[in-house]
């Protein structure tokens, strides 16, 4: 039975370990968890004069270096003056040279939000009139590249250790105590502790390049690790190494000096490594809770606590079904995993699943805010996802339970009936020993002489037939515990369970390097009203989603018109990928069309500006009136797309 379900198991988790690495790698950059909501200059202004300064406002609280924000020229000079400096609340500026000439102006930033994330974007505006700018601004991406790649496999390896860690402990501690003496529980419990603490040391290192250049050579730069030190983040990593030293105390204890006690000193030690343990689990818990989402926005005094909560919920839940599953598996048939301890698990994991109920309805309150946020945004879209995993995990959990309590109706019987043939064996031995004692006085002398000189050889021999007979009655055990079909059930139902738990760590994980869904809806919200406000001053703004259909062939193409009024206009087209950034398509047509008056399409062809912006000067619209903007976009030689829309001119 053991040899045909291995290679199962090893297939399984192979498969296993490749669906989380298409996820991950999937995940792409880091989302922005602080939106830029408004500019001064706007993005594709025209101004008539140069401005002292460029402003930029985000939805929250950003940290900023010295090169946070640049305004770079046509060229790609940089034309402003001194560090980035915060105006009040959410604002930050920096100052530019006097007597800038006319043409289009790029302003870049690279600022990180208060919830330990980086933020990087570029817009344009021009002075006097649009003109070409060799600036590019593909490349204006925050946590992407290698660098990117390695911090968020940092960052789960980091989720990944704790949950392993604590909940491998809990398990032991909390559920089977007899595993103290498991080799394969201690090494999982120790794996747990060092994936831990080299992923925490990992993002130490790569946090300073991860916020900055993004540059691999800028890892092992000391200058950039003792400005992450600095930060909160920081703050937060070095409190987690601290409580690891204290973890590693633990382990030794629990493993090492527990399993050598009596039954009474062993009751005070649990309770002492139970209080412990809480406290030091607790704190690992905070070194997240304290320094990402729950740190900032809404009622982030009550969040925090929450998001311990969750955290060890989540532990005490997935990496106690980890250390079932080792125990299922690995342990020595000697000492096989029993119907109680499955139990005590149930019950522990019934009461994590509790709470991550609760503690996730909360989360999911004030990280959404509405119920559109669910479909949405990208975050709401993934929260859908992490339930409907967690749904599906319940549901093998509750067929898990099952095979426990067939599993304990089974025990109780084979331990009737072993106490039943262990009489029948002590009735047997006894019979043995008299007739052994009777023979024995018969036939001592004869064996006197002989006896002496065989005694070397025979015990030798006895020896060796002990550990024949001892191996072949454990291997005899072990077929009859693999041939048992209640244990071999719940073996199959919780190696299921962690399958879905490695999936779900992934999908979590990337959770939490993307953008809440209210903050996300809060930013939308600002450039509406930016663009709403830019219209009734007599401009026209207007967002249009397009699907080529080919690759790289979805995104939205903006239309600035300027100032909408019969006459001459000036337009500017802006395209966009689903993320917000700007990239360049071969062909890009616009056509005007009022249908009321049979006039047209009047069709403009823009000139390619920089890095997905084309602009056209002297659009005459001839009239008044409910006009139909319509713009082509081709993304390849064969894909194109015509969207359109009707707006008030004039």
């Amino acid at each position: 039975m053991t040899s045909t379900i291995a290679p199962r198991v090893r297939t399984l988790v192979l498969l296993l370990l490749a669906a989380t690495g298409l996820l991950l790698a999937g995940a792409g950059p880091v989302s922005a968890h602080a939106a830029l909501t408004g500019s001064d200059p706007r993005q594709g202004a025209v101004v008539d004069k140069a401005p002292q300064q460029v402003s930029l406002t985000f939805s929250e609280k950003v940290a900023l270096a010295d090169d946070s924000l640049r305004v770079l020229d046509p060229k790609g000079k940089r034309v402003d003056r001194g560090d980035p400096a915060g105006t009040g609340g959410t604002t930050y500026s920096v100052k530019l040279h006097s007597g800038l000439p006319d043409g289009t102006y790029t302003v870049t930033y690279q600022v990180v939000s208060e919830d330990s994330h980086p933020v990087a974007g570029a817009y344009t505006f021009s002075i006097g009139a649009p003109s070409k700018t060799s600036v590019s601004v593909d490349d204006q991406t925050a946590g992407g590249g290698v660098v990117g790649v390695l911090y968020g496999f940092g960052r789960y390896v980091s989720y990944a250790g704790f949950i392993v860690l604590v909940g491998g402990a809990a398990f032991v501690l909390g559920c089977w105590r007899g595993g103290t003496a498991v080799r394969s529980m201690q090494r999982l419990v120790v794996s747990g502790w060092l994936a831990l603490t080299a992923a925490t040391l990992g993002l130490l290192l790569v946090r300073g390049s991860y916020t900055g250049s993004g540059k691999v050579g800028d890892i092992f730069d000391l200058d950039l690790l003792g400005q992450v030190l600095q930060t909160k983040t920081g703050a937060a990593l070095v409190s987690r190494l601290l409580l690891l030293a204290a973890a590693a105390l633990f382990i030794a204890v629990l493993f090492g000096a527990y399993d050598k006690r009596d039954d009474e000193e062993k009751q005070d030690l649990t309770f002492g490594l139970a209080i412990g343990g809480s406290v030091v689990a607790a704190g690992l818990a905070a070194s997240w809770a304290m320094s990402e989402h729950a740190s900032t926005g809404l009622q982030a005094g009550l969040a925090m606590p929450v998001d311990v909560l969750h955290l060890l919920a989540v532990a005490g839940w997935l990496g106690g079904l980890t250390a079932l599953l080792v125990a299922l598996y690995r342990a020595p048939v000697e000492t096989p995993v029993d119907g109680a301890a499955v139990r005590r698990f149930s019950r522990l994991a019934f009461g994590s699943v509790l709470t991550l109920v609760v503690t996730g309805l909360y989360q999911s309150w004030r990280q959404l805010g509405s119920w559109s946020a669910f479909t949405g945004t990208r975050y709401g879209q993934l929260l859908l996802v992490k339930i409907g995993l967690v749904v599906l995990l319940v549901g093998i959990a509750w067929i898990s339970r099952r095979w426990t309590a067939r599993l304990a109706e089974s025990g109780a019987a084979v331990s009737a009936e072993a106490a039943e043939e262990g009489e029948s064996e002590a009735d047997a031995d006894a019979d043995v020993e008299k007739e052994r004692v009777t023979s024995g006085a018969v036939t001592s002398a004869a064996t006197t002489e002989s006896g002496a000189a065989d005694t070397g050889a025979g015990s030798e021999r006895a020896a060796q037939l002990a550990r024949q007979r001892a191996a072949v009655d454990t291997a005899r055990r072990k077929r009859e515990r693999d041939a048992d079909p209640n244990r071999f059930g719940l073996r199959r139902s919780v190696l299921a369970e962690a399958g879905v738990a490695v999936v779900l760590l992934a999908v979590t994980t990337m959770l939490t390097s993307t953008e809440p869904g209210r903050t996300e809806e809060q930013a939308a919200a600002a450039s509406s009203s930016a663009t709403a406000e830019a219209n009734a001053a007599g401009a026209l703004t207007l967002d249009m989603s397009f699907d080529t259909g080919g690759e790289d062939g979805k995104g939205v193409v903006r239309i600035d018109l300027d100032p909408a009024r019969s006459g001459a206009n000036e337009m500017h087209v802006y395209v966009l990928r689903p993320n917000g950034r700007a990239f360049d398509i071969p062909e890009v047509k616009v056509a005007f069309t009022l249908e009321a008056q049979d006039i047209g399409p009047l069709p403009v062809v823009p000139d390619h500006i920089s890095t997905g912006h084309w602009s056209a000067s002297g659009v005459q619209i001839p009239m008044a009136g409910d006009w139909k903007i319509a713009v082509t976009v081709r993304t390849s030689d064969i894909d194109q797309a015509t969207v359109s829309k009707n707006a008030q001119i004039g």
